[in-house]
């Protein structure tokens, strides 16, 4: 019989809600009561104007290797409209350079949220699907040359490299997530990169994505890899109030259709109007029970997740990081 172990529980840090000293500060905190390790996405605007910020991610995950010990995760970073990969690549070479051992990149498709304020036409998914794949080619390409001290180029359908290397570089490259909810890109990713990292849905959608994951692996001849969660949910002191928190501050959760293609803050607000509380249903735990956040994210880990990062989405960031630091975290196993 396997002993159980503790698990892998970090904190997800909303830099579309919070700004970025106190992003900091709540990073520390969760640090302080038994949180390990960060991951934080990279947004040019908030969801909707309630959240109210949006700052730039590599400042901020290099201010809280300062001040903090464990990981430190893009989850995630689109390199493939607003960054060429090869800035992707410079941002994160230096990144683990800085904090050997601690960072992990992320990457996604991207959200026109982002990316459309560039100005670039908005393609449809398969094309940003293939070209996050060619992104990641890229990354990887600058990684190994410059690990080996050789220039790389790269002439692609959507991305172009001259003769370069990194210069600043770790001694070993982080490792690269691929963020996804789709089984295929999951299997595309099994057999290019060294996990996944994807969101809350049901059981039986992720244990397919997790299987497809496997899949590629095999495929590619290799085992393992690193499965991320980030896991939205409602805390609060009582039920009501982690009601208003999810309908406030985290309405994206119960809007059923993709959120690729809004644009605008705004036009999310407009669409919030439409979200009742009942539709959260099935979508974010709304609880004030410690115990059933528990028993909901040991499910996950239950399902083969390595990791799982912890957003709270209302603005009770400190007690609800002292009460599942104390409650919670220290109960779940991997």
């Amino acid at each position: 019989m396997t002993a159980s172990r503790a698990a892998s529980i970090g904190y997800a840090a909303m830099l579309e809600q919070f700004h970025p000293t106190e992003a900091i500060e709540l990073a520390q905190h969760a640090e302080a009561h038994g949180f390990s390790g960060v991951m934080a996405a990279d947004h040019f605007q908030p969801w909707t104007p309630q959240q109210g910020q949006a700052s730039f991610v590599w400042n901020v995950l290099s201010a809280l290797g300062q001040v903090t010990a464990g990981d430190l995760g893009t989850g995630v970073t689109a390199p493939t409209f607003r960054w060429h990969p090869a800035v992707v690549a410079q941002a994160s070479a230096t990144l683990a350079a800085m904090y050997p051992g601690r960072h992990w990149l992320g990457i996604g498709s991207g959200e026109a949220l982002n990316e459309h304020v560039v100005g670039q036409y908005w393609p449809e998914a398969p094309e940003r699907i293939n070209r996050m794949f060619e992104a990641v080619d890229v990354i990887k390409k600058l990684f190994a040359g410059s690990l080996a001290g050789k220039d790389v180029k790269h002439e692609g359908a959507f991305f172009r490299l001259e003769a370069t290397r990194l210069w600043t570089m770790p001694e070993r490259a982080p490792e690269i997530l691929i963020g996804t909810a789709g089984p295929v890109t999951a299997r595309r990713a099994g057999r290019t990169v060294d996990g996944i990292v994807t969101e809350e849905a049901p059981r039986e959608r992720l244990a397919t994505l997790l299987q497809r994951f496997d899949d590629g692996r095999r495929d590619a001849g290799r085992s393992g890899g690193t499965k991320v969660l980030r896991l939205h949910l409602s805390w609060a002191a009582t039920d009501e109030e982690a009601a208003r928190n999810a309908m406030t501050e985290w309405p994206l959760a119960a809007m059923p259709f993709g959120k690729s293609d809004v644009r605008s803050p705004f036009e999310f607000e407009q669409l919030a109007r439409m979200v009742r509380p009942e539709d959260f249903a099935g979508k974010l735990l709304i609880s004030a029970d410690p115990d059933a956040h528990r028993a909901h994210i040991q499910s996950f880990l239950d399902l083969g997740f390595d990791r799982v990062y912890l957003h709270n989405v209302g603005r009770n960031q400190r007690e609800f990081l002292e009460t599942f630091g104390r409650e919670v975290v220290p109960a779940l196993t991997a």
